[in-house]
């Protein structure tokens, strides 16, 4: 008897995976003509490769250097090259780095804030499709520079007492800083197995989730800053998933990482608008709908979905939802439209309110092309 309800119990467990596996191909297939992840994710990645480097996502100014916005979706496109396997792409996304070592090496950035130090991402990601040392190197100093004492006019009295606990001295306590810090390390621990990185990483991301992250599940921009900024949360939650993505099963931090990562993406569903977005100031309903955010949202959750962190048939017709309803924001140029310009913090609801509504600002791009990546990935 015994055994005959262990098999009943191992059946019926198979039949959940089984149900889960089959609803995730159910939400995530299908798609209508023009909104596929193949689709979308050739447009911005063209997009991308078809103007000059911006000026924190602004284009029409000359960059001083090459600025996160870029990096991001510069990284997203590689990704997309990748899970299509589209080597012509790829290799025109590896050309346009080209410059970075020899005419255009200004437009390097130096490793001295979370916004720069981001950077490495890019040739971290490039080591990894192409094995080129050189661009381990350039990856790796990046990476490297985070962790290592501050230098001249950042060696501050606080920069150091973060260094003596283990954190990185560009620790500021932003919500955003969770994928400028996490992403680049994610991407070094990718790059060279060596787990010191990505266990700095977790341990970063938990110090920030006991102190931004609020019994709502969302996250306050600054700790004085009580407003729930959407791209800013976005960050969070697309940091929070990328480094899930990559975190061993036995990191210590993990529980705690994939508990503040569930806990955001539950009051995500409470939060979306009807329409299948989410707006500027998350919970306000008098705010407006916004890409960048929407679409770093629907990131973390279609990446929730396909890794079985978050229950298929609860959060997958949320992310569909809502990548239907990012498509229809992309207009005939391949632009992103409603994307917020870059923010800074302030303790002032009507300045988030007040944010300028902008069109191919590559802070929208970059987060399309990762739904595209992540809809493209093999479920687990």
């Amino acid at each position: 008897m015994k055994k005959r309800w262990m098999w009943v119990g191992v059946l019926a467990l198979a039949g959940c995976v089984g149900l889960q596996t089959n609803t995730k191909q159910a939400v995530f297939g299908a798609w209508p003509k023009g909104s596929s992840p193949e689709e979308v994710g050739a447009r911005i990645a063209e997009r991308f490769l078809a103007q000059p480097h911006s000026q924190y996502g602004r284009m029409g100014k000359t960059p001083k250097q090459i600025t996160y916005p870029d990096v991001c979706t510069w990284y997203g496109a590689l990704s997309f090259a990748k899970e299509t396997t589209n080597s012509a792409l790829a290799t025109r996304l590896a050309q346009r780095f080209e410059p970075l070592f020899g005419a255009d090496a200004r437009l390097v950035p130096l490793p001295n804030h979370v916004d720069n130090s981001v950077f490495g991402a890019v040739p971290l990601e490039l080591y990894q499709q192409t094995r080129e040392p050189r661009y381990l190197a350039m990856g790796k100093a990046f990476a490297d520079a985070q962790w290592a004492p501050a230098q001249g006019k950042d060696d501050t009295p606080e920069a150091r007492a973060f260094t003596a606990r283990g954190l990185t001295w560009q620790t500021r306590f932003w919500i955003d800083d969770m994928f400028m810090i996490t992403m680049v390390q994610a991407q070094a621990f990718r790059a060279t197995g060596d787990r010191a990185y990505i266990d700095r990483a977790a341990k970063e991301m938990v110090v920030y989730l006991d102190a931004l992250q609020r019994p709502n599940g969302l996250f306050c921009h600054a700790p004085d800053v009580p407003f729930f900024w959407g791209r800013g949360n976005g960050w969070m939650a697309a940091g929070t998933a990328e480094l899930l993505r990559s975190l061993p099963e036995d990191n210590p931090d993990r529980p705690r990482i994939l508990a503040g990562y569930r806990q955001m993406m539950a009051a995500l569903l409470k939060y979306q608008a009807p329409d299948g977005m989410w707006r500027q100031l998350v919970d306000d309903e008098g705010s407006w709908p916004e890409t960048s955010g929407t679409a770093m949202f629907t990131f973390a959750l279609i990446t929730g979905v396909r890794n079985g962190w978050l229950d298929a048939r609860t959060y997958g017709p949320a992310a569909r939802k809502a990548w239907l309803a990012l498509v229809t924001y992309i207009d005939e140029n391949s632009d992103v439209r409603e994307v917020c310009e870059g923010t800074n913090k302030k303790a002032d609801r009507q300045y988030y309110l007040d944010r300028k509504r902008v069109t191919g600002d590559l802070h929208g791009q970059a987060p399309v092309i990762w739904c595209a990546v992540a809809l493209l990935r093999p479920a687990k």
